[in-house]
């Protein structure tokens, strides 16, 4: 028997919150927000099941859900790794080595692009312009950026991350 998707009841409270912000018949403008904490709610990504309860709760037709779900690398259509290592690969990090980077975290962890370690700690994701172009080469861990990178910071994120020392949130 499968488990029923439903948000804690603070979280189904923030939902309400969200979409009481806009104005009747309009409740589709809160699915970025609700499908962020869908996300975070929900394991880290988002299934079928849990598009389809997003889509409920905003009176909209699941297709327009997994339109927008799917278009934006900031939702997770797959499980991931505790920590998902979203690497800029755009021209100036790539002039700047991010694809040094992205070869030495794809070499350190033993994945590659998309996949997650088998302890499910990492995810690697090469991310398109992350909008920090002046700090290259970067990534962004959770909502936080790392820049300026070199592979020595990259070993001293990664031995953090393992010691539960960098925050996500």
């Amino acid at each position: 028997m499968s488990e029923t998707i439903a948000f804690k009841p603070e979280s189904l409270e923030q939902v309400h919150k969200i979409i009481a912000r806009y104005p009747e018949g309009r409740q589709k403008s809160a699915l970025l927000p609700v499908l962020h904490l869908a996300q975070k709610e929900f394991g880290g990504w988002l299934d079928v099941p849990v598009m389809d309860y997003v889509a409920e709760l905003l009176s909209i037709k699941p297709i327009e859900v997994y339109e927008v779900a799917t278009f934006y690398t900031m939702f997770n259509m797959k499980p991931v790794g505790k920590y998902v290592l979203e690497v800029c690969r755009t021209g100036p990090c790539m002039v700047c080595g991010s694809e040094k980077i992205l070869d030495h975290i794809r070499t350190k962890l033993n994945i590659k692009d998309g996949e997650t370690t088998e302890d499910g700690m990492f995810t690697l994701k090469p991310a398109e312009c992350l909008g920090a172009c002046g700090y290259a080469p970067m990534l962004q861990l959770g909502k936080f950026y790392h820049e300026n990178l070199t592979i020595e910071k990259v070993d001293e994120i990664l031995d953090l991350c393992r010691q539960g020392q960098i925050a996500l949130d």
